[in-house]
């Protein structure tokens, strides 16, 4: 089993919803069963929250399935825990880096690395374009489905 942990800053928006997009879409192709998924924050800020309710409209929109969600902070306890800790943007990696202390074992990326244009997501809080995360993030998780499943 992959285990993966989707991180942003806030754990509201951006990660929550890779969360949610990255189990749809590993269910629909038939493997589910392959993955542990999960999200978490980088900052304490919303520890507690559930999933920004414009996230919930898109990810609704979209057809995609929810779960309880609230916010978490990641740990450095996470890094020994995921196979994998996908950043949403260049600013979460270094904050991540600085909870795990380190990424001795290169598991720390974003998640639009695995992708033909390696960018960060810009952050919905402050766009108001969740429409352009949503798209972002279904582009990454696929092309991480396609290079997990490349590696089998």
């Amino acid at each position: 089993m992959i285990k993966i942990l989707f991180v942003c800053h806030g754990n509201i928006c951006r990660s929550p919803m890779a969360e949610c997009v990255m189990r749809e879409m590993a269910a629909r192709a038939g493997r589910g069963g392959e993955f542990y998924i999960n999200s978490a924050a980088t900052s304490r800020e919303e520890i507690g929250n559930p999933i920004y309710p414009p996230a919930v409209r898109k990810l609704k929109a979209e057809g995609i399935p929810l779960s309880g969600h609230r916010a978490v902070q990641m740990t450095r306890e996470d890094y020994d825990k995921y196979d994998l800790l996908l950043a949403a943007d260049s600013a979460n990696v270094r904050n991540m880096e600085r909870i795990a202390g380190g990424d001795p074992q290169g598991k720390i990326r974003r998640l639009l690395d695995y992708t033909s244009r390696p960018r960060d997501i810009a952050d919905p809080w402050y766009t108001g374009n969740f429409d352009v995360t949503y798209a972002d993030i279904v582009e990454g998780c696929q092309a991480l489905l396609d290079q997990l499943e490349n590696k089998k």
